[in-house]
């Protein structure tokens, strides 16, 4: 009876949906930065609509007390997955309430910031809230979300919905969220940091609150430059108007992935933090959009399960191409979408999932999708696209969907053959490149960028003066860095014409697209070459910088003595890149070891990741490797990026190789702290 009841009890979990239905939940909060640990009082409301004998809600690794249903205590289970609850239930409404504690292993981070402050930040997709709220993995469940958090009472903090209170408590600050709509876990969130924002209305009066931090502010426009009009540009262009009470967007350090799209509340990478210089290499306009569009596709509507994951990413991802459009111009959309298109056509030789399957890949998922939807909104029209795009949010709405609602809408104002569509854009793997190119021509930059490429393969002599024409045109920047790099094999005598009229185009990417493109400089280029130190991006100088000093050894102390005063993006780039030059340069530093220090210290933990990365790698680059270096590239190996642990891991892999490096890492063994020693023993041992 035992194997019985163990296969009854999990056929009903993966269908509680439809016996239960949670409707509510109120947790209130503590969180303490010094263990990393949450503590919480919770109460649920849920209807039973069949009976039951057991209910279940996910939950990673928690401690559970006070467990009580209607008031009274209740058996429990807690499996270290789920927190089970075993009774009789009979249709009709339940309340159900307990308190936990729990050390999150993921989805909830804690960021110490130069062991002075600390930012505390989640990510649920992909990575389950239950982690540290008791929720649901299930995204079929969605429920009216109410938190209670308190903290510190220097930090901001941030959940999703409406601010409802602020209460003092002694030294912390007990804030209260109210969410009115249900969504799924996966959306919930917090955020708490030493934050400053500023507060815009849309024209739809959707209150908008766009943080940063204090050190920030003067990057404040350049980041947030087309925020409110992303917002009202897609309000408008969806039809419906934004489904919540009020719209944020918070860059937090050290973040999983560039956004997310959090209910009410993104987050987004401290990459995209720019002045004015860095706008031009690292916006965050895309991002911007997309994660606004997921308020939509997403959130207000959700996919059922991971095989209808375009209904998400692929309309976040062309409503994001929309708006780009919107601030960019049309050139910008069609350039964007042929190289995606060819992006897409490469990576099916070998990528064999469709769009409709659950283990697609993110570029199938995000730009097959878009692709999918940019076929079928020119195919119906506009009109026909805006009203179907209406009734399918309208009749969704706080639900979860599958492709077929999508296409029953589109049905309702289109004869459009869809069946043929889906296999086409959904069921298959190759790209329908005649009708892209048939669509994309309709542009007059595609054109031009079509002919350019068709001609690949024909020697330089032959399509020079075509070549020469298109560059000297007013034709969109992407098809002259096209040109760029088809050139970049040619021998410098037979393209050195080409490559002055690019950078005579005054365009900041033509000209990095020359920047990169020229590794080996030749003497009568150099001076053409050096304008490129005065581009206003921060990418391009780095580019130059370096080529410059690698091929011209005699101007090295005129390179390093203009760009001293670098800094670059918020990750330091051209600082550090500077700093091993320095140090790379015979007789060039009169106190090296302090530039060492400098470098060094960019490797540690008082920096995010991008910046510890970058450090380390020029570094072991330029062999400036001391027992310090060593500690801070093993302290990547317990980063929670994935990213820079594998850097980390692979690195150590590669400089265990040399004996001596070797007998280094066993000498610092005992130094390091357990997590430490742990990842270094294992590769030690490898």
């Amino acid at each position: 009876m035992k194997y019985i009841f163990l296969f009854i009890t999990s056929f009903v979990f993966a269908q509680q949906t439809q016996f239960v239905d949670f409707k509510s939940v109120n947790g209130q909060l503590k969180l303490n930065a010094t263990d990393k640990s949450v503590y919480g009082i919770v109460d649920y409301r849920f209807e039973v609509l069949k009976p039951i004998d057991t209910i279940k809600i996910d939950a990673k690794n928690m401690e559970f007390s006070r467990v009580q249903l209607d008031s009274k205590d209740v058996i429990y289970i807690n499996t270290g997955k789920e927190l089970q609850i075993v009774n009789h239930f009979q249709k009709g409404e339940n309340q159900l309430t307990f308190e936990y504690s729990v050390k999150p292993k993921q989805a909830l981070y804690f960021i110490n910031i130069d062991n002075t402050e600390t930012q505390i930040w989640t990510q649920g997709q992909g990575r389950y809230t239950s982690n540290w709220f008791p929720s649901f993995d299930d995204v079929n469940e969605k429920v009216i979300f109410s938190l209670g958090i308190t903290y510190e009472k220097e930090y901001q903090v941030v959940s999703n919905g409406v601010l409802k209170e602020k209460k003092p408590e002694e030294n912390s600050i007990n804030w209260q969220y109210q969410m009115e709509k249900p969504m799924s876990s996966y959306l919930l969130m917090l955020a708490i940091g030493k934050y400053d924002k500023k507060e815009f209305k849309a024209k739809s009066k959707i209150p908008l609150e766009y943080y940063f931090e204090n050190k920030d502010a003067s990057r404040f426009e350049p980041t947030y430059r087309y925020s409110k009009r992303i917002f009202d540009f897609l309000e408008k262009e969806i039809g419906v108007k934004y489904p919540w009470e009020i719209y944020r967007e918070i860059p937090v350090r050290d973040f999983l992935y560039a956004g997310m799209e959090n209910t009410t509340t993104t987050l987004f990478a401290t990459r995209y933090v720019v002045d004015s210089i860095g706008f031009a290499d690292r916006n965050y306009t895309n991002v911007d959009a997309h994660e606004l569009a997921h308020h939509w596709f997403g959130d207000l509507i959700t996919a059922e399960s991971s095989t209808h994951h375009w209904l998400q990413e692929g309309f976040a991802t062309y409503y994001a191409a929309l708006a780009e459009r919107e601030i960019y111009g049309d050139d910008f959309l069609y350039s964007k979408l042929y190289e995606t298109a060819q992006q897409i056509k490469f990576a099916s030789r070998t990528d064999s999932v469709p769009v409709l399957n659950a283990k697609a890949s993110s570029l199938t998922f995000y730009e097959k999708g878009a692709w999918a939807l940019f076929v079928l909104h020119e195919s119906i029209g506009d009109k026909a696209f805006k009203k179907a795009i209406k009734s399918y949010l309208k009749k969704y709405a706080y639900q979860t969907v599958n492709t077929q609602n999508f296409f029953d809408e589109i049905k309702k104002v289109s004869d459009f053959d869809l069946d043929k569509f889906q296999k086409t854009w959904l069921e298959s793997t190759a790209f329908d490149t005649p009708t892209a190119n048939a669509l994309l021509s309709k542009n007059k930059a595609i054109q031009v960028r079509l002919e350019v490429d068709k001609l690949k393969k024909t020697p330089l002599p032959e399509k020079i003066e075509f070549l020469r024409k298109t560059l000297e045109s007013n034709v969109h920047e992407t098809v002259k860095e096209a040109i760029v790099n088809q050139i970049e094999p040619e021998k410098y005598e037979a393209k050195k014409e080409l490559l002055l009229i690019a950078l005579q185009s005054n365009n900041v990417q033509v000209r990095q697209a020359v920047a990169g493109s020229l590794s080996k400089i030749p003497e009568d280029f150099r001076t053409h070459y050096e304008t490129l130190l005065d581009d206003t991006s921060y990418q391009t100088q780095e580019i130059a910088l370096f080529y410059l000093w690698k091929n011209f050894p005699d101007h090295r102390t005129e390179y390093l003595n203009k760009s001293k005063n670098w800094i670059g993006f918020n990750d330091f780039n051209l600082r550090t890149l500077w700093l091993s030059l320095a140090l790379s340069t015979p007789d060039y530093s009169d106190n090296p070891d302090v530039q060492a220090n400098e470098l060094i210290s960019f490797s540690s933990v008082k920096y995010e990741a991008t910046t510890r990365q970058n450090a380390l790698e020029k570094l072991i680059a330029f062999k400036i490797i001391n027992d310090q270096v060593l500690s801070n590239l093993v302290s990547a190996t317990t980063h929670h990026m994935w990213q820079f642990s594998k850097y980390g891991r692979d690195t150590i892999r590669v400089l265990l190789k040399n004996s001596e490096m070797r007998a280094s890492f066993e000498r610092i063994l005992p130094n390091l702290n357990p997590e430490e020693q742990f990842q270094l023993n294992r590769l030690l041992k490898e």
